[in-house]
């Protein structure tokens, strides 16, 4: 797992978390790492944060999913209204912050069975189905 973000408490609390669950997480502080990363191991998944400096979320997407096109991956933000975006550009999910973990967990477990079938659905625009995650509203 591929996991990018420039917030370093959010890439420790992560980090552990997918451990503790057995997935062999490689972290990376900005888009341009997480490029180094990609290009230098073998990735089923990745998290993307899109507010990182040396190239952003959606540049390191880009140039994740043109080396890896079946490339699951999950964009983890803050920003609103990324959910249009996320689902034209082919994103298997998008996760607003603060994170659910528990949601975030069982997400990734799921899209890492995702037929590939689906996926190439996806991609192909057909049926955009981009997992959307929204932040909980706090009352």
């Amino acid at each position: 797992m591929l996991l990018a973000d420039d917030d370093e408490e959010v890439l420790a609390a992560l980090s552990a978390a997918f451990a503790s669950e057995d997935y062999d997480v490689v972290v990376a502080k900005n888009g341009r790492e997480a490029i180094e990363h990609f290009r230098e191991g073998h990735f089923d998944i990745a998290l993307l944060d899109l507010n990182m400096p040396a190239k952003g979320g959606w540049e390191a997407f880009e140039r994740l999913t043109t080396i890896h096109p079946l490339l699951q991956v999950v964009v983890i933000t803050a920003r609103p209204d990324q959910y249009p975006l996320a689902a034209a550009a082919g994103v298997a999910a998008l996760m607003e912050k603060p994170l659910d973990l528990p949601r975030l967990l069982l997400t990734i477990e799921h899209l890492l069975c995702e037929p590939m079938e689906r996926r190439l659905s996806r991609l192909a625009g057909k049926h955009p189905i981009t997992r959307y995650l929204r932040a909980e509203e706090k009352l």
